[in-house]
C-alpha cells in the first residue's frame, strides 16, 4: 500500500514540498476507529516507547525504593533538551541508585536547547552523558538494574536482562513478535524494534486504558502516563512539541515523539491512542500529523481544538518576517 500525502508545504500560491504518512488511531481493545496508509508496516518507533520501556523500572519496584518523583518519571520516558533541569533531574536519579553518569552507556552529545548550548560553547563546558537526550531513561535503566541486582555494565545490549524483560514487555503490550529480526540499535544504544504502526497504538491504548492488561502493569502504566501529563517540561523541554501539546490539555494528553517522523500520543479519558509516521523521516510533518488527529477528538469551539489546529498549520515567515508560505494538513487526516 502506499502511503498518501498527509503534509503540504507551500510556497507562493504553489505546493513546494509534499510528505506522505501513515496515521492510525485505535481503542484499548485495538479496533481501528481511524487510518490512513500502510498502518500494518513494521515501523520503528525510535524514543516515543520509552514509556514502555520504562514500566519495568516500575513494575519491579524500583521507583519506589528509591522514591521516584513524577519529575523523574517524566525524565525516564523523555528525551529532553539536555536544559539545567534535565541534566540535574537524570543525576539526581542515579545518585539515588548510589552511582553517577559514569554508568551510562547511552554516550554524550550537546544539549538540544539553544540558550543552554550557547552556554555550553561559549564556557567550552564539555557535553556528559548527562546532556544526552536519553540520559533520564538510561538513568531509569540504572535505578531497574541496581534494584534488581543486574548487572551495570552492558546494560544497552540484547541480551541483557534488563532488555529481556523490555522485550518481554512491548510484546506483551503490542502483540508483535519482537526478535534478532525485527531489531536495530537504535541512536543511545539500546535495541529498538520494528513493530505494525497499528501495534504500536494499540499498545499505548492499553497503557492508556488498562485494557488486556494484568493489574500491576495496568497501574504502573498509569502512573507513568500520568506521570508524563503532570510533568510535560521533562518529557522533551522548553519550546518542544510534546511538551506544548501537553501543556494544550492538562491531564488529556499524553504525547511522545520518536525520531525519523514517528509520533504517539494517548487521550486516556476518551480510551484511545495515535500513532503517525512520516515516510521521510521527517519531524514537521510528523507534528502535523500528530496534533491533526488529536484535534478531531475536541469540540471544534474549545480551546484545545483551537491551538492544537494553531500547531497542525503553520505559517513560515523568512527572516524579515514576511509571511513566504505554510506548512498544512491534507484532507486524509480529517476524513
Amino acid at each position: 500500500m502506499n502511503n498518501p500525502v498527509t503534509v503540504e508545504v507551500t510556497r507562493g500560491n504553489r505546493v513546494e514540498s509534499r510528505h506522505h504518512g501513515a496515521a492510525v488511531v485505535v481503542d484499548g481493545d485495538g479496533n481501528l476507529v481511524f487510518s490512513a496508509g500502510d498502518v500494518d508496516a513494521p515501523t520503528f518507533p525510535r524514543s516515543a516507547c520509552k514509556a514502555m520501556q520504562a514500566l519495568p523500572l516500575i513494575e519491579s519496584g524500583a521507583a519506589d525504593a528509591y522514591g521516584l518523583s513524577d519529575q523523574q518519571l517524566a525524565l525516564a520516558c523523555s528525551s529532553h533538551s539536555g536544559e539545567d533541569a534535565h541534566v540535574e533531574t537524570a543525576a539526581s536519579m542515579l545518585a539515588k541508585a548510589g552511582h553517577n553518569d559514569d554508568v551510562l552507556e547511552c554516550g554524550a552529545h550537546w544539549s538540544f536547547d539553544q540558550k543552554t548550548l550557547i552556554h555550553q560553547v561559549r564556557t567550552l563546558e564539555k557535553p556528559t552523558a548527562l546532556h544526552n537526550n536519553c540520559s533520564g531513561k538510561h538513568s531509569g535503566f540504572i535505578c531497574a538494574c541496581a534494584h534488581m541486582g543486574y548487572e551495570l555494565k552492558g546494560y544497552v545490549e540484547y541480551d541483557h536482562p534488563l532488555q529481556r524483560d523490555i522485550r518481554a514487555t512491548m510484546q506483551n503490550l503490542t502483540g508483535a513478535v519482537l526478535d534478532h529480526d525485527s531489531c536495530g540499535t537504535d541512536g543511545c544504544s539500546i535495541p529498538t524494534y520494528a513493530v505494525p504502526l497499528k501495534a504500536l497504538a494499540h499498545g499505548f491504548a492499553k497503557m492508556g486504558t488498562g485494557q488486556g492488561l494484568e493489574p500491576l502493569r495496568a497501574k504502573a502504566s498509569k502512573r507513568l502516563i500520568d506521570a508524563c501529563m503532570a510533568e510535560p517540561f521533562f518529557v522533551a523541554g522548553t519550546k518542544r512539541a510534546c511538551t506544548a501539546i501537553m501543556q494544550i490539555a492538562p491531564g488529556k494528553i499524553f504525547a511522545k515523539t520518536g525520531a525519523e517522523g514517528v509520533f504517539c500520543a494517548v487521550l486516556p479519558d476518551q480510551g484511545l491512542s495515535i500513532a503517525v509516521k512520516a515516510e521521510d523521516g521527517v519531524t514537521r510533518a510528523a507534528e502535523a500529523m500528530i496534533t491533526a488527529l488529536l484535534a478531531r477528538y475536541f469540540d471544534r469551539d474549545s480551546s484545545e481544538h483551537a491551538a492544537l489546529m494553531a500547531m497542525t498549520n503553520k505559517p513560515m515567515h523568512n527572516w524579515n518576517g514576511r509571511h513566504v508560505g505554510d506548512v498544512r494538513v491534507t484532507d486524509v487526516l480529517f476524513g
